[in-house]
């Protein structure tokens, strides 16, 4: 089937899926959860069998090893993934919540009213967790969502969505269609092409197939390039504070997109070198001098650099960080609501790792992406960022011309 039918189909899907109630999209959700413990097996074996290719691929480079280890299916994550479909059946459905009532005269009543986005195009590199996180957003959001994984991970996404829609497929009155998956190299440009039936475009990758999409498609996008994290070491901060949050911002899971790049360390902090020594005993390489302070290594190198006070921390921060996550280890109050205040970022944090920037983090049960975007969505993009809203408008026989007239006048009265 070619890629305009397939998107054609999703489109007709988003449109079934908005009418189902609440429970029938957690009966879903519950079944997926289900489906895919059951199944866990199978996924792990399919899982292997792409880690075996990978190796090679990762050997001739061209893939990374960041990105080999974002390929892997542990415990942890299958856990993750499981646990996350089954939060996700637990939270309020975001879909037509009431945001404004207002009586714009008698019997003249406007309601803004959440409403899902349509068709999601998401776009995503290794990381097979994806597709069960995006999959039960996009259900809970009443959201149909085509996806395109790499190829490195053909065999895991695959098995995955089949395990996926088996379950869907069990769901009494579950409309078909509303989770697809394409796997050739050519659907990318078909799927940016495609904005006659696709609503948003959500790369989940490296910086170069952001970039790449963005500048291909008329279709809005939403997600980030890159993951340039920084924390700063204020002058006052705790010294084993500082080295358990560096640490874990850095070594916790180092290819993801929210571990720490970058060290920024007051220059009258006393215990410098001391935290140095720490840091490279967790086996981290420091980078004192960079070729670039706009890198993002996704392994266990961290650059280093002193800075004279907060308002050089801040400076740097919002010249060369991607807008991702940052943070301030401080016990001066006062310097840390500066930095919270001042750096230009989706996520600003105070004496806590940069790791804790994740939508199942936030009790959003899961995220399709975080989004350095300043519209729309902003951050770990959960439920929330799945949907829009419209204005729903409720009268008897008004016409605009009585209002022109001054026949009749607006009150503009809010109900809620």
């Amino acid at each position: 089937m070619d890629f305009e039918n397939i998107a054609k189909l999703a489109k007709a899907a988003s449109l079934e899926i908005v009418n189902l109630s609440s429970e029938t999209k957690n009966a879903a959700l519950l079944a997926v959860a289900d489906a895919i413990e059951t199944n866990s097996e199978k996924i792990y074996n399919a899982n292997r069998a792409d880690l075996k290719d990978a190796e090679k691929l990762v050997e001739s480079g061209e893939i990374t090893k960041s990105t080999f280890n974002r390929l892997k299916l542990d415990e942890n994550k299958m856990r993750d993934m499981i646990q996350g479909v089954r939060d996700i059946a637990k939270l309020s459905d975001p879909v037509n919540k009431t945001l404004l009532k207002r009586e714009l005269d008698t019997g003249l009543v406007l309601e803004k009213v959440t409403c899902p986005i349509g068709v999601l195009g998401i776009i995503f590199e290794a990381r097979p967790d994806v597709i069960s996180q995006i999959s039960s957003l996009a259900i809970k959001s009443s959201n149909a969502v085509i996806l395109k994984g790499g190829k490195e991970a053909s065999n895991t996404n695959k098995t995955i969505l089949d395990v996926i829609n088996s379950a869907l497929d069990k769901v009494e009155g579950f409309p078909k269609n509303v989770v697809s998956q394409v796997f050739n190299r050519s659907d990318v440009a078909e799927m940016l092409k495609c904005d006659k039936y696709i609503n948003l475009i959500i790369p989940r990758g490296g910086n170069n197939l952001v970039k790449f999409i963005k500048e291909n498609t008329k279709i809005p996008v939403l997600g980030h390039a890159d993951g340039i994290c920084h924390i700063f070491t204020d002058e006052t901060a705790d010294l084993e504070l500082a080295a358990r949050v560096i640490i874990d911002a850095k070594t916790q899971y180092p290819s993801a997109c929210n571990a720490v790049e970058t060290l920024l360390i007051h220059k009258n902090f006393p215990n410098r070198e001391e935290l140095l020594k720490k840091i490279a005993a967790a086996d981290v390489e420091l980078i004192h001098n960079p070729e670039s302070w706009a890198f993002e290594y996704g392994e266990k190198k961290l650059a280093v650099k002193t800075v004279e006070n907060i308002d050089e921390a801040i400076s740097h921060i919002n010249t060369y960080g991607s807008g991702h996550t940052d943070c301030i280890l401080t016990r001066e109050s006062a310097n840390a609501e500066k930095f919270l205040n001042q750096v230009d970022s989706a996520g600003v944090y105070h004496n806590i790792s940069t790791r804790f920037a994740d939508g199942f983090r936030y009790g959003f049960g899961a995220e399709v992406g975080i989004s350095t975007n300043k519209t729309h969505a902003r951050g770990p993009v959960g439920l929330e960022g799945l949907v829009i809203y419209k204005y729903k408008l409720r009268g008897n026989g008004e016409i605009v011309d009585d209002y022109s007239k001054g026949v009749k006048h607006f009150n503009h009265k809010d109900l809620i």
